[in-house]
């Protein structure tokens, strides 16, 4: 790869931002570095080229630094206009996928409170209720339903906000996806989760069982000082 079409990710294993990140790099085909970032003990590159929030993901291209993954993530699609493109060409259809991944960005920090908050039942209410207004938007965005084929921006957000739900679910003992209640975006995740690429990119299951409940613990812990 010449110096001048470098492509580096700093990132960290766990977090779904940098997942975001990577995940469209691998949709586009396109060759990068990693470098994994341990932000208890932040990097001068890191520091040097995201100095307002100093944290990950950060893509350097061409030496330019791009910070916050849906910046990122619409970057890497104007950029490498070759292969599968993230967001539509048509103005409106590009509105409505934009609208829909800030939405699906608070549902994702919905599920977070569910983990942290100490009202745990207030907590999931809320997000029951912003997930029933996500399935009905996507029966609207999908109305042929789901199909495994090209992972456009929201297959990588959705799939980044919810492909750990299983490991969540046996963890903190909390039902987050009901094939009964949200079949399209049960169905959606799960059919994701079975795509080759996305199979190398997710860590597996007991991996990640393993950091949810190292991140349970840090909550207990907290709450409990």
């Amino acid at each position: 790869m010449g110096e001048e079409n470098k492509v580096t990710l700093h990132g960290q294993l766990f977090s779904p931002y940098v997942k975001r990140v990577e995940l469209a790099l691998k949709v586009k085909g396109i060759l990068f570095e990693y470098v994994e970032e341990d932000l208890n003990n932040k990097s001068p590159l890191l520091l040097k080229h995201n100095p307002v929030h100093k944290k990950v993901p950060v893509l350097v291209h061409n030496g330019k630094p791009v910070i916050e993954s849906l910046v990122i993530l619409e970057y890497i699609d104007e950029t490498w206009k070759n292969g599968p493109r993230l967001l539509p060409e048509d103005p409106y259809e590009r509105s409505k996928v934009r609208f829909w991944s800030a939405y699906i960005q608070q549902v994702m920090e919905c599920t977070v409170k569910i983990f942290t908050a100490e009202e745990q039942e207030k907590a999931c209410e809320e997000f029951y209720e912003k997930l029933g207004v996500l399935e009905d938007g996507m029966k609207d965005m999908f109305p042929g339903g789901i199909e495994g084929g090209n992972i456009g921006l929201l297959d990588i957000l959705i799939l980044v906000a919810f492909g750990a739900y299983k490991a969540q679910e046996e963890v903190f003992g909390v039902k987050l996806l009901d094939p009964e209640k949200t079949p399209l975006i049960h169905s959606w995740v799960n059919t994701l989760l079975e795509l080759p690429l996305v199979n190398e990119t997710v860590p597996p299951h007991e991996t990640v069982v393993s950091f949810v409940r190292f991140f349970k613990q840090r909550i207990t812990n907290a709450q409990s000082q």
